[in-house]
């Protein structure tokens, strides 16, 4: 008689969870990144290039 195969170890399924997600805080929840830039040193150069950048299209 033969043996049954030993069966192999199963990666575990992803688990559901069922929190509630408004009583976690959001990004949106905070004032950081509200039109931002990383290393704002006052330039005036760098004021220019980032009018430029956003300026819309029909200001062209």
């Amino acid at each position: 008689m033969s043996t049954a195969p030993t069966p192999e170890p199963r990666e575990p399924k992803a688990a559901l969870i069922f929190d509630d997600p408004l009583d976690q805080q959001s990004s949106d929840d905070t004032d950081r990144g509200w039109g931002e830039r990383p290393g704002g040193s006052g330039d005036s150069a760098a004021d220019l290039k980032r009018f430029l950048d956003e300026k819309p299209p029909h200001h062209i």
